[in-house]
């Protein structure tokens, strides 16, 4: 009996081990910058936020890869319309930019634009 990756049930799997990775995902990238921040003396109230702001993008596209090598490229657009489908329950959160290579970027970037302002005011 031939089973099929594009069912439901998979993209719920799919969705909770995203759920799943993305907090220690998000820690493992964002200790970084907040250890560099501490290093030059840039206030927390900028280093938290930043930190955030620079390993969003990273866990986002590991985040995405998984979907990828769950699915495959061509497929993957389906599960990410499935989530927009459920926007309360596995789509919370999701919004089809954060798919958007220019998204990351600019979340990294203004990362690195928040670390410039807290090292010019420390």
């Amino acid at each position: 009996m031939p089973t099929s990756e594009l069912t439901e049930r998979n993209y719920k799997r799919i969705a909770i081990i995203n759920w799943a990775l993305s907090v220690p995902l998000l820690l493992i990238f964002s200790w970084p910058y907040f250890f560099v921040c501490g290093y030059f003396g840039i206030s927390k109230t900028i280093a938290f936020p930043g930190a955030i702001l620079f390993g969003l993008p990273f866990m986002l596209t590991i985040l995405h890869g998984h979907v990828t090598m769950a699915l495959g490229a061509v497929h993957r657009s389906h599960y990410y319309s499935w989530l927009g489908d459920y926007p309360l329950t596995f789509g919370l959160l999701f919004h089809s930019a954060i798919i958007s290579t220019r998204f990351r970027l600019f979340l990294f970037f203004l990362s690195m634009i928040l670390f410039a302002t807290g090292y010019i005011f420390s």
